[in-house]
């Protein structure tokens, strides 16, 4: 468990949160778990007092594990830098193609050629839940991630963050170019 917040503070967010994937109101959460909507929204607002069997209710409402709603996991951030990563070498020409990431079951993405000069940068909102992006820096340099811990890019330089957390794409030289996916899964 997160032992820098209060446990009824990560219960409140994991519910939060697996309510809005789910797409579920309170009071359909509530429905379906057989717990009071009063009780849900105290838990949603880390005031209520939850028992194993009423998380476990609400967890089947959701339909997530037990533990994510105690433990959730947390966002992954990948970083592989130019000249990194498992390549493979052509025999016929000077060509080299690496795998950065691979496409997991059912996943969707949209990719988008970024051009960005120096200034405050791109700050981005969270978008649906589960997105996740991933940038590889063609030109210049730039500050790129979770806008709580942005990393300097060059490049060739990859990074993958979540998408559904505040983010940055800052420019720090005059022509910064970079592709971005978009990974909806």
């Amino acid at each position: 468990m997160d032992s820098s917040k209060a446990p009824l503070d990560v219960i409140a967010a994991s519910l939060r949160r697996h309510r809005a994937r789910a797409g579920l109101s309170l009071t359909e959460v509530a429905k379906r778990a057989g717990v009071a909507k009063s009780t849900l929204s105290q838990l949603e607002s880390g005031t209520g007092n939850p028992s194993v069997e009423t998380l476990w209710a609400l967890a089947v409402a959701l339909d997530t594990p037990f533990a994510a709603l105690l433990d959730p996991p947390r966002p992954r951030v990948q970083i592989i830098r130019a000249g990194e990563g498992p390549a493979i070498y052509s025999d016929r020409a000077d060509y080299s193609a690496t795998l950065v990431a691979s496409s997991p079951p059912n996943a969707r993405r949209d990719l988008y050629r970024i051009v960005a000069s120096p200034g405050p940068g791109r700050r981005s909102d969270p978008h649906m839940p589960g997105v996740v992006e991933h940038v590889i820096l063609s030109s210049g340099r730039a500050l790129v991630g979770p806008l709580d811990d942005p990393v300097e890019l060059r490049p060739g330089d990859y990074i993958a963050y979540p998408g559904d957390l505040p983010h940055l794409f800052q420019a720090l030289e005059e022509l910064t170019t970079a592709t971005l996916v978009s990974e909806h899964v």
